[in-house]
């Protein structure tokens, strides 16, 4: 049986390369190409060097427009540019995992209507998409936090979010905070109470809960590991924490990556792997949610072969059955 071909755009990154190694290993992909313009003619390995051995291949600086699945792996506000300049097949088959279309302001696009690819929320709708939004890396952690209050119409008042992400959070390009002298022992936030991923998050919020009015309060920050994302999110709460655990585990019952676990929760037990794991307490009345994921896997690579099983029609957890590096 002909396997599913893929191609990859914007293929030196972080997420590019976690996507590679997840499509090599995925039993029903193929890898067409990987373009990237300033690295067309080295070899894929020479850059992705955990795929020594592995691959084959090199990037390239032209696309086959006939490709199954195209997975757009590029820097905010690339995606319009690139497809507005690129024509591909009307059975391609597109996952944007920038933030272009994940408004539902900006989710129509040169007669493509891309679906919001959080297969929590979405399940259904992504199965019938042809073009996705992959949701951003803080917005899968905080959302999958919340979206069971949101259902059952019980955030009615303001959300804080403390949520701490690694260094690959902040791409392949060197800055003033990403040098590792700089991040090395060190912790700070950044765009405290304006981080782009709030827009999405608020958008899913009022999907399930249109009367929600108050404020999520979000502080991102930066740890001086290479990844993960570890987030603490309270609001007010008058139930129990066993209330609150079975709306949760009844929320996430057919989901095959998100679980509510008993106990604390530390960042180890999903690095390496496609799983949000959520852990419950409660004091005061208010209701702490802890929420983990792997900022590249979950929170973007993973999750875009997620979606990509789910619009083919192929079993969700394909290719994603991982090892945490528990050790």
């Amino acid at each position: 049986m002909k396997k599913i071909q893929v191609g990859i755009i914007g293929g030196a990154g972080y997420t590019a390369g976690e996507l590679i190694r997840l499509l090599i290993n995925h039993p029903e992909t193929e890898i067409d190409f990987v373009y990237s313009t300033s690295n067309a003619g080295n070899k894929i390995s020479k850059v992705h060097q955990d795929l020594v051995g592995s691959l084959d291949l090199e990037f390239t600086d032209t696309v086959n427009p006939e490709v199954d699945v195209l997975f757009l792996c590029l820097g905010h506000g690339n995606s319009v540019k690139f497809l507005s300049a690129n024509t591909f097949s009307e059975s391609t088959k597109i996952i944007d995992l920038g933030n272009d279309f994940r408004l539902e302001s900006d989710k129509v696009f040169n007669g493509k209507t891309f679906v919001y690819g959080l297969p929590e929320l979405q399940r259904e709708d992504i199965k019938t998409a042809n073009y996705i939004a992959n949701p951003g890396c803080f917005a899968t952690a905080i959302q999958l936090g919340l979206l069971p209050l949101a259902e059952a119409g019980l955030l009615n008042n303001d959300v804080h979010i403390n949520a701490v992400t690694g260094a690959t959070g902040a791409g392949t390009s060197l800055s003033a905070t990403t040098h590792y002298t700089w991040r090395d022992n060190n912790f700070s936030y950044y765009k405290p109470f304006t981080h782009q991923h709030l827009g999405e998050i608020n958008q899913s919020v009022n999907q399930l809960q249109n009367d929600f009015s108050s404020e999520i309060i979000f502080m991102p920050n930066r740890g001086n590991f290479s990844r993960g994302i570890f987030a603490t999110l309270y609001t007010d709460f008058e139930g129990t924490v066993e209330e609150a655990k079975s709306m949760y585990n009844s929320f996430y019952e057919a989901a095959k990556f998100t679980f509510v676990s008993d106990e604390f929760l530390h960042m180890k037990q999903v690095v390496n792997t496609n799983k949000c794991l959520i852990h419950l307490h409660k004091h005061n009345g208010k209701l702490l949610i802890t929420s983990v994921i792997d900022n590249l896997l979950k929170g973007a690579s993973g999750q875009a072969v997620q979606n990509m099983n789910l619009m083919l029609g192929l079993e969700e957890t394909t290719g994603l059955n991982l090892k945490a590096t528990y050790f």
